[in-house]
């Protein structure tokens, strides 16, 4: 069965019309319970149907495979836990290709959630021996740190005891004990006990750490502090932190109580401590001890798990794919009607002509693979909705395709612009940067691109280089128009050669060293392709170049002015839109070149004859003064009564856009609304109860009003854009003389004026600056801006004339579109 034809009759557009999208059709799918994941699989591959979504009225929970589409999530994040754990441990998954695996869906779940707990263990286990470890580190340093201290401190107590007891026993100032010790001997119940916390704290809380100390204890502390050498692992959180081993001395139970509050606050870490040097000794030798059987045991667990994750690195890409492949074949089915009898799915999409067998291949091998018993049923419904748009490209076509898409996808059938693109586009940016031997590096740089594009397609690019990379052939388009336009200018760096022979203009005699025109003769035939060398370097280049460029940008924006008009043209016929023939296309067509066709040709006429004649009078009083005497502006005969009839007709094709088609769409709707009643009779017999209802809709949507402003708008923005669209192309003579002028500089100003000098160091530093400055400046730089302004002239310049850019894309069910987000 054919689908409907929007325009109204029967057929579709002829297969090789490359300016349409793909003829679509609506198709209906019934499919057998049994047989439904298998064919929704298959449908998938083949990556050729759109499918609608008919339960679009419940929830995510409410949909029947609700729970599936659960496992599958909890499926991927446990491979996302294990991938993590991969990159954790310093292992990459194999990028093999995505091919069809042979494990088993629910072998696979039971597989992850044993890798799963088997990782949990592991790394919990070593979670734990990993802070016993840091812990026993920690002490080890405590033990060595302090112990230091209490021996330099025991070491001046022993030397002050040495020096009390050899003190002359008549000095009895020095014989009588001091006040703290009579104390403790008359009273012995006066004897402070004093007692000691040690441990670690980071070293940036120190300072508060011995604020804080102070005063809660009013000062009845001694707190010593020693810096470690090397930052240390914490035991709480495993990140390497700079701290001080501290030792802090107290008396009391309630000092006490405090400084642990405190340690607790800061995040100290304590650890036990000894006075006694032999235990002291012993227990770094225990900690030493156990430290290395900890080093032992991690290790042997790390090991594990890195040969855990080695023996599933080739499988991981496959695991990801079959989950997200599975996820998104429950997502499709989700969106299937259940019929009542629960025996039997109902799927309704788009697909394109094309596909009609290919799909119905794909429904017989699913029922056959599936060994149903039943086979899945395929219709094409009628339907009066839009159908999406989709046009087949291919790596070189895309980059364009995807240009017009920024600007709006097409309507259904409507003419593509992507298809002049592919000339136009380039075209118009070698026109802005015509120089050859720029082209070439641009040439270069894409063939390197063409040439590793297997490397770089398997491969995650930057943002920048991945877009690089996807207008590889539009880049190569635009640097071998480059070359072109740069051979016509003549400019190789803004230098020119003499590649197709000799000058047509010689020196009449010594005086025109200077290169200037004044002294020169034509000796010769005119110089056979592009611009004669002679003319770069004398004094009227520049009103030359300017002359040229400038006629030539309008004759090439009239052009393709022209030809967005002339596609307008070829819309409303396939659509059957007579309206738009007779009413937009046609005044359109007259008004444009009633004055700008018509200086295009009044450019050709004076290229051609050589004639004097100032071009902007010419136009200026076509409409200040008709009907004077052109004097010595006339440059053919009947030229006068020639511009009388042209401005005649502009003034006639405004009135003509702006009148007749909001009246005419009046009439046209009174007669269908005239029409509805027999259309009610009619709906009985044949059951399109559809032309009642889009009678009725017309009746109360159309606002004569709303047309008429609608149609004054854009009879407006035609009138004054045939005037600003038609100046907008003169950036190409603007974005041109920039370039040569910039490239003119970086020549004359940095490579020639380093070699003036004779210095081989200078000459290499000039010619490192001209390469940057090249590169920079004209071969970045200048390549984005003649970008933009090529896209802006598509954009608005040509694609306005036509082009509604009002559809959807087409965005089949495929396992190819893929991606990471879809999990």
């Amino acid at each position: 069965m054919a689908a409907r034809d929007p325009r109204g009759g029967g057929g579709c557009c002829p297969p090789m019309d490359l300016m349409r999208s793909e003829p679509m059709h609506l198709v209906q799918i019934i499919i057998p319970m049994e047989s439904a994941h298998l064919t929704v699989s298959y449908l998938g591959d083949l990556g050729l149907v759109q499918f609608k979504d008919l339960n679009a009225e419940k929830s995510p929970f409410q949909r029947t495979y609700a729970n599936q589409i659960k496992r599958c999530g909890e499926m991927a994040r446990k491979l996302r836990y294990t991938r993590e754990q991969m990159l954790k441990a310093g292992i990459s998954p194999s990028a093999t290709p995505l091919t069809r695996t042979n494990i088993d869906f629910d072998d696979l779940e039971i597989k992850l959630e044993e890798l799963e707990t088997e990782l949990v263990e592991i790394n919990a286990n070593s979670g734990k021996l990993q802070r016993t470890y840091h812990e026993l580190l920690e002490f080890k340093l405590v033990l060595q740190k302090a112990g230091e201290f209490f021996y330099s401190v025991q070491t001046v107590a022993t030397t002050q005891h040495r020096e009390t007891e050899a003190r002359p026993t008549g000095d009895a100032s020095l014989d009588s004990p001091l006040l703290l010790e009579q104390e403790m001997l008359t009273d012995p119940s006066k004897q402070i006990k004093l007692g000691f916390l040690s441990g670690l704290v980071p070293k940036e809380k120190s300072m508060a750490f011995e604020r804080i100390l102070f005063r809660a204890t009013r000062g009845n502390m001694f707190l010593k502090q020693v810096p470690v050498d090397e930052p240390v692992n914490d035991p709480v959180s495993g990140e390497k932190i700079a701290k001080n081993v501290f030792v802090i001395f107290y008396s009391g139970e309630r000092a006490k109580t405090k400084i642990l509050k405190i340690c607790q606050a800061f995040g100290a870490n304590r650890y036990p401590f000894t006075e006694d040097v032999s235990k002291q000794m012993q227990m770094i030798n225990e900690a030493s001890f156990k430290i290395q059987e900890l080093k032992t045991t991690i290790d042997a667990g790390l090991l594990q798990r890195d040969n855990l994750l080695k023996n599933i690195r080739y499988q991981f890409e496959q695991w990801n794919y079959l989950v997200r492949k599975e996820k998104s074949v429950y997502h499709t089915l989700n969106m299937l009607s259940l019929d009542v009898t629960k025996k039997c799915l109902v799927a309704e999409g788009w697909s394109p002509d094309f596909a009609a067998n290919q799909i119905q291949d794909v429904l017989q091998r699913a029922t056959f693979d599936s060994k149903s018993q039943v086979g899945s049923i395929f219709q094409v419904l009628h339907t009066k909705e839009s159908p999406p748009t989709y046009f087949r490209t291919n790596k070189f076509t895309s980059a364009f395709q995807e240009i017009v898409d920024a600007y709006g996808v097409a309507k259904y059938q409507e003419a593509n612009p992507g298809v002049f693109s592919i000339i136009t586009f380039p075209f118009l940016f070698a026109v802005m940067f015509g120089d050859w031997g720029h082209g070439l590096c641009l040439l270069a740089a894409t063939l390197f691109l063409i040439f590793r594009e297997k490397k770089f397609s398997s491969q995650k690019l930057g943002d920048i280089m991945e877009m690089v990379f996807g207008g590889r052939y539009l880049i190569l388009l635009m640097a071998i128009f480059s070359i072109y336009t740069g051979l016509i200018y003549n400019e190789f760096f803004s230098v020119p050669f003499k590649i197709f022979g000799p000058s047509a203009y010689a020196c009449r005699d010594a005086s025109c060293r200077d290169a200037t025109t004044n002294g020169l003769i034509k000796v010769r035939g005119t110089y056979p392709f592009g611009l004669d060398p002679t003319w770069h370097g004398s004094r009227t280049e520049l009103p030359f170049l300017n002359s040229l460029k400038m006629k030539m940008s309008i004759l090439l924006g009239v052009s393709q002015m022209n030809l967005g008009i002339l596609l307008s043209y070829f819309n409303g016929s396939f659509f059957r839109n007579s309206l738009n023939i007779w009413y937009q296309f046609i005044p359109q067509l007259i008004f444009l070149n009633s004055l700008f066709g018509y200086l295009s040709l009044l450019i050709i006429v004076k290229w051609c004859t050589g004639a004097k004649s100032d071009l902007y009078h010419v136009m200026i009083y076509m409409f200040l003064s008709p009907t004077d005497d052109l004097g010595e502006n006339q440059l053919f005969p009947g030229q006068k009564t020639l511009q009388l009839v042209l401005l005649l007709l502009a003034l006639i094709s405004v009135p003509w856009m702006l009148l007749p088609k909001p009246f005419l769409l009046k009439k046209q709707h009174e007669q269908r609304h005239r029409g509805q009643s027999y259309t009610m009779l009619q709906s009985t017999d044949n059951g399109s109860l559809e032309e009642l209802d889009h009678g009725a809709n017309d009746h109360e949507d159309f606002d004569f009003s709303e047309v008429f402003v609608h149609q004054l708008i854009h009879t407006i923005e035609f009138v004054l854009g045939a005037v600003s669209n038609t100046a907008s192309y003169l950036r190409l003579w603007a974005l041109s003389l920039a370039h040569s002028e910039l490239s003119s500089v970086f020549y004359d100003k940095v490579l020639l004026l380093a070699w003036g000098f004779n210095n081989v160091f200078i000459l290499i530093i000039g010619f490192i600056v001209f390469i940057f400055a090249t590169v920079g400046v004209l071969l970045v730089m200048e390549t984005l801006s003649a970008f933009l302004h090529a896209l802006r002239l598509h954009w608005v310049e040509f694609m306005n004339k036509f082009y509604e850019g009002n559809g959807y894309k087409f965005s089949p069910f495929s396992f190819t579109l893929l991606s990471e987000d879809d999990e």
